[in-house]
């Protein structure tokens, strides 16, 4: 199927391998950015129609001429000189793209200056080529939502297999980059919505620690737990895009803890014997045992790291699994901090037609047929009827969420035990898109992560019938040069992931 696409050598290319060919002079960003555009159009909105981009920039081609001149007289920035990325729309820029999260409410808004994480591409020479489409309000408007769904871009498909979920809420970020439609893009998670799209999509997905990246400019769910990060087809692609993120920002207080704790450059940290006395603990408890292909799959992958010399403790469990998988406490801290965080964005807007989750909500009633045709808005009402973030109900919440992940959690184990990482599959096999009853998980990984806040990495691991399943290697705050060492050796190890064929069904 793929060779039916134009530019095919995109599907695959790396961005050492795009950023060679533009300084041998084989390649210019102009004509870069214009193979992307064919390929956009041939995929994107026509054969598959996958729908993973809201909007292309209209200006991407004059700043790829700009810097293929800048590149011409100065040599380039560094390894993102000229490199087409995409950002997920919830990341505000203040050119002539929209920022909406996918709400047709948001049309219009203009922010008052572009997200630290964009101003941090632009200046390493990156082509912000597009926006791409998403879970609506980041997924936090309805428990019974379709991931990938959105008034503003309608339903995202899987390039795998195109009536299966692409999960979310960077929807659009992972598909596009699954099918060679950018050489990179940024996500962002608040609990799986990094991990997820990556585990579904085949590709590789930076779930950051809180602080590392700032959220400044990211229309917000939660600022205990959201984060911004890359994907990549390879562990060294978004290790490069990763670099170019990270920075202490004035607007994002979160980033001070970062302070001597980042790299700018990553990808030192790419080691393909990095598994050897690695200290490997296989979280089973709760992230294991919920689909027998998923746990075949995990057996193979640690034979593989354990051939590769890492030392794995098996099984070697979060001791507060069940309980923080069982309790309700999540949900509190993200509808508090949601209404008090996304109000502070839009009252911040330079411009918008609505200033605050009331008028949003507002809006979806008043624009129901086109904003809610298959799904309500219950998370949204749920978090307007909270009180402020000095609430008791809130504060103790929030505690509990972070002593069970963090002390009684993640550190607990890592410390006692001398773990490099935790591993687990990230998720099972991508469900059926239903647009009637909603998402329906397969198993899950990512929310002793996302209550830490501290760093995990998708891998590609494996498929199930075209379905492509990932591993995750967690850790404790600031640990992403070892996640990042011990994911490349992984993937360097198996090289799972293959181009998607774009299957109408399961073969």
């Amino acid at each position: 199927m793929e060779n039916t696409f134009p530019h095919p050598q995109l599907a695959e290319a790396t961005i050492a391998e795009l950023q060679a060919a533009l300084t041998n002079g084989q390649l210019t960003s102009l004509h870069l950015v214009d193979m992307y555009l064919q390929r956009i159009q041939a995929i994107n909105r026509q054969g598959p129609c996958i729908n993973a981009l809201a909007e292309i920039n209209p200006d991407a081609r004059a700043i790829a001429q700009q810097l293929d001149a800048e590149r011409k007289e100065h040599g380039p920035r560094g390894p993102l000189h000229g490199i087409p990325l995409l950002l997920k729309d919830n990341i505000a820029t203040t050119d002539r793209m929209q920022t909406t999260a996918g709400s047709l409410a948001l049309l219009g808004s203009r922010p008052a200056r572009e997200a630290f994480v964009v101003q941090q591409l632009r200046a390493a020479g990156a082509i912000i080529l597009g926006k791409s489409s998403l879970s609506e309000w980041a997924n936090f408007r309805s428990s019974h939502s379709s991931s990938g769904w959105s008034g503003r871009g309608g339903q995202v498909l899987n390039p795998y297999v195109l009536n299966r979920t692409p999960c979310g809420s960077s929807s659009g970020s992972a598909t596009a980059v699954a099918a060679g439609l950018a050489a990179a893009s940024l996500g962002t998670e608040t609990d799986g919505s990094i991990l997820c799209p990556a585990n579904m999509n085949a590709v590789v997905g930076i779930k950051p620690t809180v602080g590392l990246t700032s959220r400044a400019g990211v229309i917000p769910i939660s600022h205990s737990q959201d984060t911004v990060g890359p994907f990549g087809r390879t562990v060294a692609d978004a290790a490069a895009v990763l670099g170019a993120l990270v920075g202490v920002d004035e607007h994002d207080a979160a980033t001070q803890q970062s302070t001597g704790k980042f790299y700018h450059d990553y990808t030192q940290f790419l080691d393909s014997k990095g598994l050897q006395g690695a200290r490997i603990g296989i979280a089973r408890e709760v992230y294991s045992g919920y689909d027998a292909r998923v746990d075949a799959l995990l057996e193979q992958a640690i034979a593989v790291m354990r051939a590769a010399g890492a030392e794995v403790i098996d099984p070697m469990n979060i001791p507060t699994a069940k309980e923080i998988d069982q309790t309700d406490t999540e949900m509190t801290v993200l509808l508090y901090e949601f209404k008090a965080n996304l109000n502070a964005y839009l009252q911040n807007l330079e411009e918008s037609p609505v200033r605050s989750l009331a008028e949003i909500i507002a809006f979806n009633n008043a624009h129901a047929e086109q904003e809610m045709p298959y799904f309500q808005q219950e998370l949204l009402l749920q978090a307007q009827e909270t009180g402020t973030l000095t609430d008791e109900n809130y504060l103790a919440a929030l505690e509990k969420n972070r002593r069970l992940a963090r002390a009684e959690g993640i550190d607990a184990v890592m410390e006692q035990h001398h773990l490099d990482a935790l591993v687990m599959p990230t998720g099972g096999p991508a469900w059926l898109i239903d647009l009637v009853n909603g998402d329906h998980g397969t198993g899950s990984c990512s929310q002793p992560a996302a209550l830490a806040g501290y760093p995990a990495i998708s891998v590609p691991m494996g498929y199930i019938f075209e379905l492509p399943v990932g591993i995750t290697f967690m850790g404790s705050a600031f640990s992403e040069p070892t996640l990042i060492k011990l994911a490349y050796a992984f993937e360097q190890q198996t090289k799972a992931r293959h181009t998607p064929k774009y299957l109408q069904n399961v073969p």
